[in-house]
C-alpha cells in the first residue's frame, strides 16, 4: 500500500499550529489560525495536483522543435535519402578516388643532362635509376561493394608498371579481392605491382626521389595472375600465380612463376616481411637487336641462342622501425637466373648463369613535423661472369652494370650508391623533395657523354613538388 507523504508545505503549517496552542493562543488568535490553515490546506492541495498532472507533450511529430524547424527537418531527411539512393544508383557507394602528381627536376652529370622529367615515356629513354617511376600523374580508384569485394584500377600514363612492360599501357595496377566466408580470406587476381622490398613505388610513400639499387635492379616490375591474400592478426600471407613482367605469356611458355609476400607488424611502428619469386621467367640474354631476327649467335658455335624463359629464384627480407622521430629501414636480397649472365662462356660460348646480392639501408629523422632528412646507403654485389641482373642483356654504361670494357669480361662491377634527401611538408596535400646522389662502381663503368671516356662514379641532383589529394 502507497501513503500518502505530506508536502513540505502541509507539514509547516501543522508545526505552526500546534506551536500556537503550546504558547496559550487566544480564541481569536485560534480562529485566525484556523482560517489560515484552511487557506494553507487549499494551497497545499492545488500545489499536489499540479505536482500529478503529467507533462504537457509537444505536438505529435515535433520532437520538441517549432512547427518550422519541423518541417525544415523533413525537408532535409526528404533531400539526404534522394542524394543516398543516386549515389547508390549511379555506384558512388564506397568509391573512393584519389591521385597525385610530382613534376621533377633531374641533373645527371656523366649524362650530360639537365632538365624536368614529367610524363616522358620510359619507352623513349628506358627504365634506369634517373628515369624511374617519379615524375608521373596517377589517379587511383578503389571501389568496395556490400559484400565486401574490394576493386582498383590505377591509372599512370607513361609512368606506372604497364609502360615499363607493356608497351604504352597506361595501367598501372587493375585488381580484384573476393572475400571468401570472411573477409580476412581473400581471392585476387589482376594485374599487380611488385611488392618486394621496404621502399614503395609511389612517390607519395617514398621519403626519396629515386630508388635504391635493389628497387630499380634486382626485383620484378609486376604480376599478372590469380591467388590469395589471407590476414591472420599480426600477419598478412600473399601469393599468386602469374606471369612476371608479361600481360600475357609467348607462344610455347607455359610455366608461371610464384610470387608471395608475408608482413608481421608488431605494431604501428615496427615489423619485418619476406618476398619471393621462383620459377620460369624471360630471360634476355638470349636476344640481340643487331641480328635480323632479334635472336643472339654463339659466337663459338654459331648456333642461335635459346630465346625461352629460364628457371629464375629471388628472396628478399625487410623490416622497419619507427621511434618517435626516427625512421629506419633496411633490405637484404638475392637472385640467381639460369643462362642470363653477361658474359658467355669463353670456351664453348654458351650463356652462363648470373647471380648477386645486396643490401639497402635508410634513416630518416624529422627536424620539426613538417621538416625531414633522410640518408640511404645501397651495396649490390654483381661481379659473378661478368655480372647481369633481372632483366639484362648486356653491359650498362648508363647504370655502372657489367664488366669494364677495357678489363677483365668475367668481373663485372660491384656497385653502391649514397642518397642524402630533404622533404618539407608545405601543407597536407604538397610536399617539396630534394636529393643528392653519389653512386659508385668497383670499375669505370660510367660513360661520359660528352667525351666517351668512363668513370667509376657518378653524380645526381633531384628536386620535386609532390601534390597529392
Amino acid at each position: 500500500m502507497k501513503f500518502w507523504q505530506p508536502t513540505a508545505l502541509a507539514q509547516a503549517a501543522v508545526l505552526a499550529l500546534g506551536a500556537s496552542f503550546a504558547g496559550g493562543a487566544t480564541a481569536q488568535s485560534t480562529a485566525d489560525l484556523l482560517k489560515e490553515l484552511q487557506e494553507l490546506k487549499k494551497r497545499v492541495a492545488e500545489l499536489e495536483a499540479k505536482q500529478k498532472a503529467p507533462e504537457a507533450k509537444p505536438a505529435a511529430g515535433q520532437w520538441g522543435m517549432t512547427p518550422e524547424q519541423a518541417a525544415e527537418f523533413n525537408r532535409i531527411s526528404v533531400k539526404t535519402e534522394a542524394m543516398e539512393d543516386a549515389r547508390d544508383a549511379s555506384g558512388l557507394k564506397l568509391l573512393k578516388i584519389s591521385g597525385y602528381m610530382d613534376p621533377t627536376f633531374i641533373y645527371n652529370k656523366r649524362q650530360d643532362r639537365a632538365g624536368f622529367q614529367f610524363l616522358n615515356a620510359v619507352g623513349d629513354d628506358g627504365y634506369n635509376y634517373d628515369n624511374s617511376y617519379f615524375g608521373a600523374a596517377v589517379i587511383d580508384f578503389q571501389k568496395e561493394t556490400d559484400s565486401g569485394t574490394r576493386w582498383r584500377l590505377t591509372l599512370a600514363p607513361n609512368r606506372g608498371v604497364g609502360a615499363v612492360f607493356d608497351g604504352q599501357s597506361p595501367v598501372h595496377e587493375a585488381s580484384v579481392s573476393v572475400p571468401l566466408g570472411d573477409l580476412q580470406t581473400r581471392f585476387i587476381a589482376g594485374q599487380i605491382p611488385d611488392w618486394s622490398g621496404y621502399e614503395y613505388l609511389q612517390p607519395t610513400l617514398n621519403k626519396l626521389i629515386t630508388h635504391n639499387l635493389l628497387f630499380d635492379f634486382t626485383l620484378p616490375t609486376a604480376y599478372t595472375g590469380a591467388g590469395m591474400e589471407i590476414t591472420d592478426g599480426k600477419w598478412i600471407y600473399k601469393g599468386v600465380i602469374a606471369n612476371m613482367n608479361a600481360s600475357r605469356n609467348q607462344p610455347g611458355e607455359k610455366a608461371p612463376v610464384f610470387a608471395y609476400r608475408v608482413d608481421y607488424s608488431r605494431g604501428e611502428f615496427q615489423g619485418f616481411g619476406f618476398a619471393g619469386v621462383h620459377g620460369k621467367a624471360a630471360n634476355f640474354r638470349g636476344f640481340d637487336d643487331t641480328q635480323p631476327d632479334g635472336i643472339g649467335i654463339n659466337p663459338v658455335s654459331l648456333e642461335p641462342y635459346s630465346t625461352k624463359n629460364t628457371r629464375l629464384d629471388l628472396f628478399e627480407f625487410d623490416a622497419y622501425f619507427i621511434r618517435g622521430d626516427w625512421t629506419v629501414q633496411g633490405q637484404v636480397s638475392f637472385g640467381k637466373q639460369k643462362n642470363a649472365a653477361i658474359t658467355a662462356d669463353p670456351t664453348t660460348g654458351d650463356l652462363r648463369d648470373s647471380s648477386w646480392w645486396g643490401l639497402s639501408t635508410l634513416a630518416a629523422y624529422k627536424w620539426t613535423p613538417r621538416f625531414e632528412t633522410t640518408a640511404r646507403l645501397d651495396y649490390l654485389n654483381n661481379k659473378k661472369n661478368g655480372g647481369g641482373l633481372l632483366g639484362y642483356t648486356g653491359a650498362d654504361d648508363r647504370n655502372g652494370i657489367g664488366p669494364d670494357g677495357a678489363g677483365d669480361p668475367e668481373v663485372g662491377s660491384n656497385r653502391t650508391a649514397l642518397t642524402l634527401g630533404a622533404s618539407w611538408l608545405f601543407n597536407l596535400n604538397t610536399t617539396f623533395k630534394a636529393e643528392y646522389r653519389l653512386d659508385r662502381a668497383s670499375q669505370p663503368v660510367f660513360i661520359n657523354v660528352k667525351d666517351a671516356s668512363y668513370g667509376k662514379t657518378n653524380h645526381l641532383l633531384g628536386a620535386s613538388v609532390l601534390v597529392s589529394f
